[in-house]
């Protein structure tokens, strides 16, 4: 049994195009819920997906994570969705300086989607708490 006792299609949800490092999960959940009123944060995790959609080469995982996007977008009513980077990520084990490059051709290839979404960009720092908006 739901433990939700938000009536059904009353809940706000966003995207998170996300690390799969645990280490980020609530900092993004945290910060999406504080920043953008929602409710939930649905998560599309990757080992570096920053350099996954800044590269834009792996067409089999770029299709699968827009997929999953869509479901978030369609489904759920999410209207932002968030790319991430971290701090010692081990899929993209870059410095924080290259890592935001990464984020923002990425967001080129998540606006290519196609999908009316506002998409932004966060940075999780080395404390796994702070969360900073990259522009």
């Amino acid at each position: 049994m739901s433990t939700d006792n938000t009536p059904r299609g009353t809940s706000k949800f966003a995207c998170a195009i996300n690390c799969m490092d645990g280490r980020v999960q609530d900092a993004v959940k945290d910060y999406m819920k504080k920043n953008y009123g929602v409710d939930y944060v649905d998560m599309v995790t990757e080992p570096g997906p920053n350099k996954i959609l800044a590269d834009n080469s792996d067409e089999a995982v770029i299709e699968n994570i827009k997929k999953r996007v869509e479901i978030s977008v369609h489904h759920h009513g999410s209207k932002v969705v968030a790319i991430i980077g971290h701090f010692g990520c081990a899929g993209n084990p870059t410095e924080k300086d290259v890592q935001i490059g990464h984020l923002k051709k990425a967001r080129e290839t998540a606006k290519a989607f196609g999908f009316p979404v506002e998409v932004i960009l966060l940075w999780v720092d080395g404390d796994w708490q702070t969360v900073e908006r990259v522009v």
